[in-house]
């Protein structure tokens, strides 16, 4: 029997029923679910097991890796500077990094980098794992390096190197690492469990990424072919093959891949922190303000059109958040968020007050539509 712990307001028991659901369909093993609706918490629920083993509950104080959710983390450090007057979407990247003015790059404007449109989703000569880690080996490698298309023309998903662009963008501008910056500007004043490079002393909090179910061979064949090594996907996954990846053996469970600052995926954090994050983002919480509403309407604003070079795809993405389309419909047009591999998902959804998380240990095959989140959302909207 799987055990659900957490609250749930009067009013929005569907999304606990939902949550409910997924356990009961086998497609979770271990997840939390959270949503404030006009900055007050109306779901943070928790469920299931630690590990595939199941020798432990999956409780309040369970923190999860959420790959590419994190970069809605990393996007709001850069909104917090460029609210405050230190950074401006419309200048060139290099004013405030002037080594990524190389290579043909001295005109890509903050808000192209921030909205995958810089052609700089991978390195030409892949760096070692350990590279991976150490920060400066891989910002130095990005700014020396050419773009695969005239920056601006069209966009592809940065789903690596968007962290260290914008992580160094904020380290230039500021002086501390986004790791730092993100602690000190935002989980540390809303009260968060999120971590861009997590503390030694909450390693045993991790619940372990879980594999997701194999795939049938025509299925695996074609996803293959669309995200293989040689394509622009898989070399945007991988860092041109700097990170292998093994299902049985994922490099993200690894402790030096959580103690690293990779701030594209290696977030560390639970679904409460998620939806409190983005409800920092739509105004007051506990008097803590991110920044203004002008600001937040600038980073919600739609910027790409077209398929996504990278996803093959059309995708929307405003500064550094993915925003409302038919790949992220997330609460309905003016969300903006992230989804992050395998399923988590966060966004905010000013028109309606909304704010969601939801993490998860077992990994999905789906690219977009998993079943458990269109559930949770759906659930969730039933009860405004």
């Amino acid at each position: 029997m799987t055990i659900i712990t957490g609250i749930t307001t009067p009013g929005f028991e569907a999304v606990r029923n939902a949550f409910e659901q997924n356990f009961a369909d086998t497609v979770d093993v271990g997840a939390s679910v959270a949503a404030y609706v006009s900055g007050k918490e109306v779901v943070n629920l928790q469920g299931g097991f630690f590990d595939e083993a199941r020798t432990a509950p999956y409780d309040a104080d369970t923190l999860q890796l959420v790959f590419s959710t994190t970069k809605g983390a990393t996007a709001l450090c850069v909104a917090i500077l460029a609210d405050r007057g230190l950074v401006d979407y419309s200048a060139p990247v290099a004013k405030y990094w002037p080594e990524f003015a190389q290579s043909g790059k001295a005109d890509i404007t903050v808000e192209q980098l921030m909205s995958h449109q810089a052609g700089l989703f991978t390195v030409d000569n892949p760096p070692s794992f350990d590279a991976v880690l150490r920060w400066g080996p891989i910002v130095d490698a990005l700014a020396s390096q050419t773009p695969y298309w005239a920056p601006g023309t069209t966009h592809g998903y940065h789903a690596l190197t968007y962290g260290w662009l914008a992580g160094e963008l904020v380290r230039k501008v500021d002086g501390r690492s986004i790791g730092r910056f993100f602690a000190d500007e935002i989980a540390g004043p809303l009260g968060l469990d999120f971590w861009i490079g997590l503390p030694e002393n909450l390693e045993q909090r991790v619940s372990p990424l879980i594999a997701a179910e194999p795939l049938e061979d025509d299925v695996k064949a074609m996803i293959d072919a669309f995200m293989g090594p040689a394509s622009n996907l898989g070399r945007a996954l991988s860092l041109s093959g700097a990170i292998a990846f093994d299902e049985a053996h994922n490099v993200f469970n690894l402790r030096a891949v959580h103690a690293a600052e990779i701030p594209a995926a290696n977030g560390i954090t639970n679904a409460r922190s998620l939806a409190r994050m983005y409800a920092g983002a739509l105004g007051h919480i506990d008097g803590v303000t991110l920044f203004s509403e002008a600001t937040r309407d600038r980073i919600r604003t739609r910027l790409t059109t077209g398929s996504d070079q990278c996803i093959i795809m059309e995708t929307a993405f405003g500064c550094g958040f993915m925003t409302h389309c038919d790949f992220t419909p997330y609460g309905g047009p003016g969300s903006f968020g992230h989804t992050g591999a395998g399923g988590s998902v966060a966004f905010a959804h000013p028109e309606s007050g909304v704010s969601f998380g939801y993490a998860m240990n077992k990994m999905d095959n789906a690219l977009v539509g998993d079943v458990r989140t269109t559930r949770l959302i759906d659930a969730l909207y039933s009860c405004l």
